[in-house]
């Protein structure tokens, strides 16, 4: 048990950097399994490829959804019991959510195998892209028990304090899937599914390697009697807070996809440059999002324990935190854009070029905006008020698509879609600041 670590004692401070800054680290290198696919597909097979690896990476976000749901409905009971000494209900916690998620995944896998071409063809996919969107997209599908049981296991560790075990698996599996991407691609000549096959591979021996280490550590934990395997009342807590991410993921997921659908219709060149860019952006965006999870768990853990003040100063002490991240990126995405694009495509058109450079203008001084409400949307999260959370989430996603064919049908171009994000993340951020406010008054209030 000497990586767990309990965050309702220190200083708030000091305690949530140490505990983010490796969250922080880990999300880098998930993010490269995403990155890597691209860079290799636009570098050693195309602009075409670049695109169709990009078209599908919409709709394996909404797998993603619900990997990530349950993950954050785990996280957050887990965090809860830990820091209220509840031991047996940790245990009990991880098993009934391990059930709950492989009976998920099996239903996620078969709509997967049966609709991924009626699903790549309802956003409008270019004819010369299907065939590669529709290979790799299978072969993602059939990895999906890895992302959801290594989401899990990740999961479990930030409940329990520990944010470096995570961090020291992705940093070796995602360097690793570099290699096997660069080697299937360009050596064995596989194509497109050669960079699906690569991340399958090294996202399962991660997976089966973080699995056996949670096993490991839940067996130090001392308890007086053996916990039951499965409780009705604990999958009920867990659903509360994973279906509110599951929704919030997935609906995010299904307004990328209709945004991609409107993107669609301006051609491949389009395409590439975004596929390009919106992985600059996302890994900006998750970074902000794995610190939230962080601030989750820290929550969670002092509100088992009833220690109220230490949430609001988790909140202040994560707004330094992603604003510290915020002016690093905003300055390289708006002055060396141009070059970081260019990682992901041998020589692109100057089409794609621009769609990259505009994107990225558009959005990295608003990361300021969208982080600020994402360190809010963690409180909320870690203190189980769901339905705050879904009401910020929803308005930035319904601003988000709406704006998005509105403002492109009103400029004839796709930078109207991109001026859609900064207004939903505006709206939404007031929404989750206030609701965050309010939340804390209540708890608060129960002193």
């Amino acid at each position: 048990m000497i990586m767990n670590r309990d965050l309702t004692v220190g200083k708030p401070q000091t305690v949530l950097w140490k505990f983010c800054l490796p969250l922080f680290g880990s999300i880098i290198f998930q993010q490269l399994y995403n990155i890597a696919d691209s860079l290799v597909a636009g570098k050693f097979i195309g602009e075409n490829a670049l695109a169709a690896v990009g078209n599908s990476y919409e709709i394996t976000l909404i797998f993603i959804a619900f990997a990530f749901g349950c993950n954050m409905g785990c996280s957050v009971i887990v965090s809860q019991m830990f820091g209220a000494k509840d031991y047996k209900g940790v245990k009990t916690t991880v098993t009934t959510a391990c059930m709950f998620s492989a009976a998920l995944c099996g239903i996620l896998m078969l709509t997967g195998i049966l609709g991924c071409e009626p699903l790549l063809q309802s956003i409008h996919t270019p004819e010369e892209l299907f065939a590669d969107s529709s290979l790799y997209l299978e072969i993602y599908v059939w990895g999906l028990p890895f992302v959801f049981f290594y989401n899990i296991a990740t999961g479990i560790f930030s409940a329990l304090g520990d944010s470096r075990t995570p961090f020291y698996f992705l940093a070796a599996s995602s360097s690793a899937n570099v290699a096997v991407d660069i080697l299937f691609v360009k050596a064995f000549g596989m194509g497109v599914s050669g960079v699906a096959w690569a991340t399958f591979l090294c996202q399962g021996v991660s997976c089966l390697l973080a699995v056996l280490t949670v096993y490991g550590r839940l067996r130090q934990i001392p308890v007086q009697e053996k916990p039951p395997l499965f409780d009705w009342a604990i999958l009920k807590k867990i659903l509360v807070v994973a279906i509110p991410s599951i929704l919030q993921q997935s609906f995010i997921s299904v307004g990328n996809i209709m945004i991609q659908s409107v993107i669609n219709g301006f051609g491949a060149s389009v395409i590439a440059g975004y596929s390009a860019a919106v992985k600059l952006n996302n890994l900006v965006i998750t970074s902000f999002t794995t610190i939230g999870n962080g601030i989750s768990n820290f929550s969670a853990q002092n509100l088992g324990a009833r220690k109220y003040e230490r949430i609001r100063e988790a909140f202040h002490a994560g707004l330094k935190m992603v604003w510290c991240l915020c002016i690093p990126f905003c300055i390289l995405y708006i002055f060396c854009g141009k070059y970081l694009l260019l990682l992901f495509m041998e020589q692109g058109s100057a089409a794609a070029m621009m769609t990259g450079r505009q994107f990225l203008w558009i959005l990295s001084p608003f990361y300021f905006v969208v982080s600020a409400k994402l360190v809010a949307d963690g409180i909320l999260r870690g203190v189980s008020a769901m339905r705050k959370f879904m009401t910020a989430t929803f308005t930035d996603l319904i601003l988000r698509v709406v704006l998005a064919f509105v403002f492109s049908a009103a400029m004839g171009s796709a930078m109207g879609i991109w001026c859609a994000w900064p207004v939903g993340w505006t709206i939404a951020m007031g929404c989750s600041v206030v609701f965050y406010r309010r939340e804390y008054r209540r708890l608060s209030a129960d002193v």
